[in-house]
Order: C-alpha cells, then structure tokens, then sequence
C-alpha cells in the first residue's frame, strides 16, 4: 500500500493554496516534473477544484492539504472522491484534517471528531491509501499509521520528520511541507518568510504547541518569530542550497516534500518553481 502511494506522489510535490491554483499552473509543474499538486487552504468539499485540475494534466497527482472536517460532510467528501476516482482513476490523494481551534467555532474533542470522520470516510468506500491526514502530535499521527495511508504535517522542520517516522513506522506514507524562499539575501529571504510564518501561524495554538515540542521557546515564538525559528521552517538560499536543505527531511524518514514556494506579493511562482526543479534533478542524479 505505502509502495503505492509514493509511487503516486512521487518525491517532489508543490503545496500551493486552492484560491492560487489554475489548471495553467497544474500543467506546468507537470512538465516540470514535479509528482503532486497539493490544494491547501480547505477546498470545498465539493472538490470540484479537483477535477479542473487532473483534466489540464496527464500524470500529475493531486491531492488537498486539506478537506475541513469541521466544515464539510464526510458523505459529500466520499461522493467527491467516488466521482474523481472514476474519472481519473488512482491520480487523487484525500488529505484530511481538524483545521484550527481559532477559526471554528465548535471546535471541540478535534481527535474523536477526526477520527469518527476517518471511519465515516472508509464506511463509504474511500480507501484507506487513498486518505492522508494532517498530523503533527502523536495520536494523531498514531490514527494516520493505524487508519490511513499516511501523514502530511505542515509547518514542521526535518527534526519533526524524524520523531513522525518514529511514530508512523515504516510503512506509511510521510510528506511533511515545508517553505522555501529562493534568494540569496538571508535578510530580504527572513523577511519574506517571516511574513507567511507569523501570519496566521504564530496565532495558532496547535502549530506553536507543536513547535514548543520540538523545543522552541517563548522567546522564539513571540513577537514576528526568531531567526532561529525562520530559519528552520522556511528553507532560504540559491536553489542548491535551498535543494540540499529540504534532503534532511528525506534523511530524517520523509518520502515526499510538500514545496510551498514563497513569493512577492503577484510575483509569477513558474520560474522559481522551474529553477528549483533543475536543483532537485541534478541533486537526485548526484
């Protein structure tokens, strides 16, 4: 099944949000040779969004990082999946999730929730490769070991990998996400990255209790976010270096790297995405 599922997403995938993400842009990370489009920001449940996307492409997977189980119905989720399934059989990956405390307002017992959600997804023949979910603490990564394919934490550097991998074991799938910023300039890089870090994820109690896990501090977490903190959640640097940077996931137990490119503000991401492809090719044939 883990097998499978790797082949499927293949090494590299780009993490982009559903609102920014047009068949154009599905089209060309394929020629690109990136494996997986994931759709972030909680897509409607619809997915709808999907299908426009695996219709402009041939090979590339897509997948949603992630469906809110808070905001649709596990049925109408199931439907969706049963349609693209059928349409574009084995190119979709159901990733899943609780989203966050501040932006529910019933938000409540999230890991029973997940779970009964999980089982609901199941109960209508979605299968369990075919479902990822968002995990950052141990039992939720322990549900995604036992009732899933895999996991796809986000906001999480290469230290957090390794203690998932534990977790997970080795079989299923582990695609963390994590940001890049390609240039040279560590003070224009920080600047750019801390934007997108602190917000909206300094204000979210279930990335900074996860980020005071792996040992950050008060210190580090206040305010827009240290260096320190920047610096290992927001890959920075040429390409290369950028590239040798996100290979200490694959080296703490990853199978996949979700790549959130970081941008100005109407910057077209395309060339970017093209100059860390060739990085990652001439590294992966190094």
């Amino acid at each position: 099944m883990a097998t499978d599922l790797r082949e499927k997403v293949g090494k590299f995938g780009v993490w982009r949000g559903a609102w920014q993400s047009t068949p154009e842009l599905a089209v060309g990370l394929e020629q690109l040779g990136y494996g997986t489009l994931w759709l972030g920001g909680s897509p409607d449940g619809d997915l709808e969004i999907v299908d426009k996307m695996l219709e402009a492409t041939n090979t590339l997977t897509v997948g949603t990082s992630i469906v809110n189980m808070w905001k649709d119905d596990a049925t109408l989720v199931a439907r969706s999946f049963a349609r693209i399934q059928s349409e574009f059989p084995g190119r979709f990956v159901l990733g899943v999730g609780a989203g966050h405390r501040e932006a529910t307002e019933h938000y409540a017992n999230p890991y029973d929730v997940l779970s009964a959600y999980v089982e609901a997804l199941r109960g209508h023949n979605v299968p369990a490769e075919s479902i990822v979910l968002a995990a950052l603490g141990p039992k939720v990564l322990r549900l995604a070991a036992d009732r899933t394919g895999g996991a796809i934490p986000y906001l999480v550097p290469p230290e957090h990998t390794q203690l998932a991998r534990e977790i997970l074991g080795p079989e299923p799938l582990l695609a963390p996400e994590h940001k890049v910023v390609l240039d040279a300039d560590v003070r224009a890089a920080r600047k750019l990255g801390r934007r997108r870090v602190h917000t909206p994820y300094l204000g979210l109690v279930n990335y900074t209790n996860n980020l005071r896990r792996l040992g950050f501090t008060d210190n580090d977490l206040t305010d827009e976010g240290s260096d320190a903190l920047i610096d290992a959640l927001v890959a920075h640097g040429s390409a290369s270096e950028v590239a040798r940077k996100l290979s200490a996931h694959f080296a703490a137990g990853a199978d996949h790297v979700c790549i959130q490119l970081l941008t100005p503000a109407d910057s077209d991401p395309m060339p970017g995405y093209a100059e860390l492809a060739r990085a990652l090719d001439a590294r992966a044939g190094a």
